[in-house]
């Protein structure tokens, strides 16, 4: 995925790349600096996306659990959008603490190629000569873009299983093959990728911008505000279509890797809330 990042993060920021597609953004960057520039980032990514996911997810399935406690069983069904909703947020809020300091060095390392040579020397480099302000100054950013994410990834994929599952009937549900569970995976977080990449696009456009140091001075309200003004609709959009794919592959990835790893570590199912009314006879 790091190569499809790398591209759109440069359409994002950079006006050599204003115009281009994801195609073409590829040919641009591999003419001019080299097909290993494609990788640029690829440390911050993989450790930080690791981090930051495997907090995500277990998060999520704890404050689902706590959401069902709160409620309680009876209501569960009926509150279960919100609760989907309130967990993916919660979640994403604690996983973001630990993922903005890497995702500050990514957006540094493929923006300014010559920044440092990997994630060790990009972090330290950025500790040492901004600190913690530097380090999170994308933190209100990066959670008006992760939380639209999560929501989108988490509550999506969520009501794509209901969907599914309400048009089987339950003797067709109970003895669902190895790969049509895996299809049906794949399937739901795909579509739940589309919905977090189109929810979280325009903060991921700013985000790209404050990291890379845009924007007048001022406080974070007021600096986001510019940039979303100077950049305009189209703008915020930009590299929608490359994110588009990038998420798509990553969210359905993950989710069949988490239900791998945890059917490895002997670990329960998560709670299910869906509906259970099948419209199939």
């Amino acid at each position: 995925m790091t190569p499809v990042d790398v591209v759109k993060t440069r359409i994002q920021i950079d006006p050599a790349f204003k115009h281009l597609n994801m195609i073409s953004g590829t040919r641009h960057v591999i003419a001019k600096e080299g097909a290993p520039a494609l990788l640029t980032g690829f440390g911050p990514t993989a450790v930080g996306y690791f981090i930051q996911g495997g907090a995500k997810f277990a998060g999520y399935e704890y404050w689902k659990a706590k959401g069902v406690e709160w409620v309680g069983p009876e209501n569960a069904v009926k509150y279960r959008t919100v609760i989907y909703l309130g967990s993916a947020s919660v979640a994403e809020f604690f996983a973001d603490i630990l993922l903005t300091p890497l995702e500050a060095t990514r957006i540094r390392l493929v923006s300014q190629p010559s920044y440092a040579t990997g994630l060790v020397s990009g972090f330290t480099r950025l500790a040492r000569e901004g600190g913690v302000r530097e380090l999170y100054a994308g933190f209100i950013p990066i959670l008006c873009k992760q939380i639209p994410y999560a929501i989108g990834q988490f509550t999506v994929n969520e009501l794509c299983h209901e969907a599914a599952y309400r048009s089987m009937s339950e003797e067709t549900r109970r003895n669902l093959s190895g790969s049509a569970k895996l299809t049906l995976q794949l399937g739901s977080g795909i579509i739940a990728g589309f919905a977090a990449a189109i929810l979280s696009h325009p903060a991921d456009t700013l985000l790209s911008q404050i990291n890379k140091g845009h924007g007048p001075s001022g406080s974070m309200a007021h600096r986001l505000g510019v940039l979303a003004r100077q950049a305009g609709f189209r703008g915020l959009f930009a590299g929608l279509g490359p994110r588009m794919i990038m998420t798509a592959g990553l969210v359905s990835g993950q989710f069949v890797l988490y239900d791998k790893v945890k059917q490895a570590l002997g670990a329960p199912p998560g709670i299910e809330i869906h509906k259970e009314k099948s419209t199939a006879v």
